[in-house]
């Protein structure tokens, strides 16, 4: 019974790629930034081959590694969640998705207002954190809600829970969503539930993404049409607009994510357990802490063993990214164009260094190739 458990810790880039400066992004590198932090103890990635990896220098080679190992290039015109994954799970995008840097048109605003029986505050690119502090009083004495954007392809609407029931915001997002078509089809649409008082509001962890449905089958769907089980942690439903799974499971941050993905592993199924862990990204990335992405890491290695251990003899464990997010870099609190790592273990892996592959798509073709499964869809096995 073969199964792979493919981990995308959220925005682990390893420095930028040869078009980052295309993407205002020269310089970027994540490792990099967060190897600056004295917090940061990854014993266990770097026994995988994480050191070893083309281009990285902030951390020690091992001479012999235990895992297949490869650094990835983004193939798509991108650098977002969407747009990362689905390459992970084998489709390129090749249009970049709208963004919003002088927020968005009257015409999106104008019909989403109507919709929903609201006003609109902000619109414009903010941070997360700062834009309910700026403009969650108003929100509350108005009951407009708060719209803002990012330098992703993003429609974020924040409103509290006392004003707004979060099913009531979860609906806002559906009417959102079918008004974000055509030419403005947004990468995603986030709710942004939050709590608190004017000057204490914090977010809660109701976030729910609103993803564009994928162009056409990805990984997932081959996957499930050729019978195999296909299990969703995280924000793998909200990405993949639930396409393609057989189940899913939400979770509250990382060490939800890993215990649930624990759990997975002591299951019988054939097939893929895809999981996302968010925290990297949204707590550590985009608030530019490298102190907690670099702590966010270290707990993720001292997990790593118990993952290992967990594997039955025809299991592989992948680990990789989307994209990146340099806690360090001042131009942006966005995400990076940067390469992604990709490690490989288990018992039917076979240890080596591969070098730099031209798209994620490979790890895609890699599971498929496992599996026994024609390949469809774009990249090549790494097996």
């Amino acid at each position: 019974m073969k199964r792979v458990f493919l981990i995308v810790l959220d925005s682990f880039g390893i420095g930028e790629m040869e078009d980052a400066a295309s993407y205002g992004d020269k310089g970027t590198n994540t490792l990099k930034s967060v190897a600056e932090s004295p917090f940061l103890h990854i014993p266990n990635m770097c026994a995988l081959g994480l050191g070893n990896l083309d281009g990285v220098d902030c951390l020690e080679k091992e001479e012999r590694i235990l895992g297949r190992i490869a650094r990835m290039k983004e193939a798509s015109k991108g650098k977002d969640t969407t747009i990362g994954h689905w390459e992970i799970a084998g489709v390129l995008s090749m249009k970049p998705m709208p963004t919003y840097p002088n927020g968005f048109p009257k015409e999106v605003l104008d019909a989403f207002c109507k919709a929903t029986g609201r006003g609109v505050l902000c619109n414009k690119p903010y941070s997360g954190t700062e834009v309910i502090e700026d403009y969650g009083k108003q929100h509350m004495e108005t009951g407009d809600l708060i719209v803002y954007t990012s330098g992703d392809s993003v429609f974020q609407i924040a409103a509290h829970e006392d004003i707004v029931p979060v099913e009531t915001l979860y609906e806002y997002c559906h009417i959102a969503r079918n008004i974000l078509v055509g030419e403005h089809a947004v990468g995603r649409v986030i709710a942004r539930p939050f709590v608190g008082e004017p000057g204490h509001f914090t977010r809660t962890s109701g976030r729910h993404d609103y993803a564009v449905k994928p162009p056409k089958d990805t990984l997932l769907d081959v996957l499930k049409n050729a019978g195999k089980t296909v299990i969703g942690v995280g924000k793998i439903h909200d990405i993949f607009s639930g396409q393609g799974l057989s189940e899913y499971v939400f979770t509250t941050g990382n060490e939800d994510g890993i215990e649930k993905t624990l759990e997975y592993m002591k299951q019988d199924f054939e097939g893929l357990c895809f999981v996302n862990l968010v925290d990297f990204d949204m707590l550590y990335g985009h608030r530019r802490n490298v102190d907690g992405y670099a702590k966010a890491l270290t707990y993720f290695d001292e997990k790593l063993p118990q993952l290992m251990a967990g594997l039955r003899e025809d299991d592989i464990l992948m680990i990789t990214a989307d994209h990146g997010c340099d806690p360090a870099y001042p131009a942006t609190n966005d995400h990076t164009r940067e390469h992604t790592p990709f490690l490989m273990y288990g018992n039917p892996v076979e240890p080596g260094n591969l070098g730099t592959r031209e798209t994620f798509a490979d790890i895609a073709a890699t599971i498929l190739d496992y599996f026994d499964i024609p390949n469809p869809l774009e990249g090549a096995s790494m097996l």
